[in-house]
């Protein structure tokens, strides 16, 4: 347990810090981020405290949908925001095109990498992957259906306000999907089972007996 619960830890820095490059790279962000942005240059608030505000909001939507959440989605609302904070002061700002490109490019391969670790570590959804999966058992929306309607939503309205909509943003929906299907079984952190050689019996089995040709004789 102590290791999966520092496996989450680390796989949520690596998140926010990626999140935090992809926002230093300004040519577009994931359509949450984007929302978080507009409600920042509209509210004044920082952007890491309005995605812990956003998780939350998110997270109240589980009750109607009776979705249960665990340790990993408890601390991804509380710790998400304050990472990203964290990697948008040591980051700096990219100073030309090809820089930000490369800052965008560098954040979405953490981004997957950091889902991989983080999600195998198997302490519970994110609040917003638990969303979609909750419209998906009591709504029966299909996965895709409901990923796509709430996103869209989300990206309208963080335009709407002032967020980053660039290539980027079309970059990160085509490509996070294929990236994390690389790297979630990679770092699936699931147990490995020793193999039973044939040769060696089960704990639960009884002693094979001997043939009748090697007794010794009456």
């Amino acid at each position: 347990m102590t290791y999966r619960v520092l496996r989450l830890l680390v796989g949520l820095m690596l998140y926010g810090f990626a999140e935090a490059l992809m926002i230093r790279g300004a040519v577009g962000i994931d359509p949450w981020t984007v929302f978080a942005q507009g409600l920042s240059r509209s509210t004044g608030l920082s952007i890491g405290l309005l995605t812990n505000l956003i998780g939350l909001a998110v997270l109240l939507a589980w009750i109607p949908l009776r979705q249960r959440p665990g340790l990993g989605t408890v601390l991804n609302v509380l710790l998400l925001g304050p990472f990203m904070e964290l990697g948008l002061w040591l980051l700096p700002v990219p100073g030309s095109l090809p820089l930000q490109v490369l800052s965008f490019a560098a954040g979405l391969l953490l981004l997957a990498v950091a889902s991989g670790v983080y999600i195998g570590a198997r302490l519970g959804p994110g609040p917003r992957d638990g969303l979609m999966t909750g419209l998906h058992a009591r709504l029966g929306w299909p996965i895709w259906l409901g990923r796509t309607l709430v996103e869209a939503t989300v990206l309208g309205a963080g335009w709407l306000l002032g967020g980053d909509v660039g290539f980027g943003t079309l970059a990160f929906a085509l490509l996070i999907g294929p990236l994390c299907g690389v790297t979630l079984p990679l770092l699936a952190g699931r147990p490995r089972i020793r193999p039973i050689s044939p040769s060696t019996p089960s704990p639960a089995s009884p002693p094979p007996s001997r043939p009748a040709s090697s007794r010794a004789p009456a």
